[in-house]
């Protein structure tokens, strides 16, 4: 895909021959005019297609059947994927990278916790500036163009991450839509710093969050962060029952309040672990209640994979996985997203929404078939953050487009991708990633 480079210099050109999967198009596709490609026994929903794009947007999507394009400079696709960048809307870019300085020491939730808590005393705000970067940096190069990450938040602390993001975010401002969500344990809210917590989120236009644990006072927590968030205008985002215990019920909780004091801003939550373990008639009961609150859930399989069901040797029986299947047959909207990279939490990763897309079609079984699969790391998280005009594929939308050689999204799943072309505003960017070695002077 090498010659493609200079065209994308063009202001105005057509990738033509490529194949997008359906749940991508927009709704105002005319789909009569692009007949479906079906790839039975695949049970993949494609279509064939010629994009046009002039200057920074899409400006018309057509069937690949048609070929007369006129003298319009033109790239061949060989039947490659095409699909909008990506949207990751639960990261911890505040943790990023600092494993070489701090490695889980029993790969434990509980060791994570206390791993993180102790390293709290290096995050200065040069620290913290050249870790977070690194991390858009690398999210940047794979594609992604909009993160929504999770800021430690407790004392002080909260001051210098949301001053070190805001700093970022106008640094990036052309190149990725940042958000960010405030992390304490919900009991915070209880406590005198609530409210200038609260002030700080809203004065850098973020969102009330924070890490719900089944005790007694938690109707009382979470009540307090619902009235502060209609107070300041805030749509809300929780961690909830990040366990394997079948007794957390804390995502029920949220849903009831949200209810109870008729929020009408935006709600997401994430993890949702402890649903894996719980009977059949709790489940119904709280997915019912999350529908009814208009809640939508963020899965993250990979960090949960990593740490639910850990004990020394032993090898894990439960995975910790949500119920991806279940909540979309409820009608609750379901996101899937990368969490955290290279930190106790999780050792490994990258930034990467294919990762995080290839990742969970296995863990979760998201390919029999893959159906509207394909939306959780574009339109359906881009929706959830009210970023309405992201991650869809229509005429008059951005020309933010991830260009594969893989013609099936088995193709896709199989293999790295490492060669993809990334479109931002319709020209191709550079998708080199960022060397370790960037971070050596502030994590080893």
């Amino acid at each position: 895909m090498a010659g493609f480079i200079e065209l994308s210099d063009s202001p105005h050109y057509w990738l033509t021959n490529g194949r997008i999967p359906l749940c991508l198009l927009g709704d105002d596709i005319n789909l009569e005019a692009i007949p479906s490609l079906q790839a039975w026994p695949h049970q993949e929903e494609l279509v064939a297609v010629n994009v046009e794009v002039r200057g920074s947007t899409i400006s018309n999507i057509i069937s690949a059947a048609q070929t007369d394009l006129g003298d319009t400079p033109s790239f061949d696709l060989g039947q490659g994927l095409i699909w909008p960048c990506f949207v990751d809307m639960h990261t911890h870019l505040d943790k990023g990278h600092i494993w070489p300085r701090c490695p889980n020491p029993d790969g434990t939730f509980m060791g994570a916790l206390e791993t993180v808590r102790q390293d709290h005393s290096h995050w200065q705000a040069d620290e913290l500036y050249h870790r977070m970067e690194f991390g858009l940096k690398c999210s940047y190069a794979h594609g992604t163009q909009a993160i929504r990450t999770h800021l430690d938040s407790f004392g002080s602390l909260g001051k210098i991450n949301f001053t070190v993001f805001d700093q970022l975010r106008r640094q990036w401002a052309n190149r990725l839509t940042l958000q960010a969500v405030c992390l304490v344990s919900l009991d915070y809210f209880l406590t005198p710093e609530a409210e200038s917590l609260t002030e700080l989120v809203a004065e850098f236009d973020g969102v009330l969050g924070g890490v719900a644990y089944m005790n007694e006072d938690l109707a009382a927590q979470l009540d307090q962060v619902f009235t502060l968030a209609k107070c300041y205008d805030l749509d809300l985002d929780f961690h909830t029952d990040e366990s394997l215990n079948p007794e957390d019920i804390t995502l029920r909780y949220v849903a009831e309040a949200a209810l109870r004091h008729d929020f009408q801003g935006a709600i997401t939550c994430g993890h949702c672990c402890s649903l894996s373990v719980q009977s059949p008639a709790v489940v119904e009961q709280t997915l019912e209640l999350v529908k009814a609150a208009n809640i939508g859930i963020v899965s993250l399989p990979m960090c949960n994979l990593y740490l639910q069901d850990r004990q020394p040797a032993y090898t894990p029986r439960y995975r910790g996985v949500t119920l991806l299947h279940e909540l979309h047959q409820h009608g609750v909207p379901v996101a899937l997203a990368s969490d955290n990279c290279r930190d106790p939490f999780y050792a490994y990763g990258d930034h990467d929404g294919l990762d995080v897309f290839k990742q969970s079609v296995r863990i979760g079984h998201l390919d029999r078939p893959f159906d509207h699969w394909p939306r959780s790391l574009t339109s359906r998280p881009s929706q959830l953050m009210g970023l309405e005009n992201l991650g869809r594929l229509a005429p008059g939308a951005p020309a933010n487009l991830i260009c594969f050689k893989a013609r099936t999204l088995n193709e896709l799943v199989a293999r790295m991708q490492c060669d993809r072309i990334v479109l931002r505003q319709g020209k191709s960017i550079d998708t080199t990633l960022p060397d370790y070695s960037e971070l050596d002077p502030w994590v080893s």
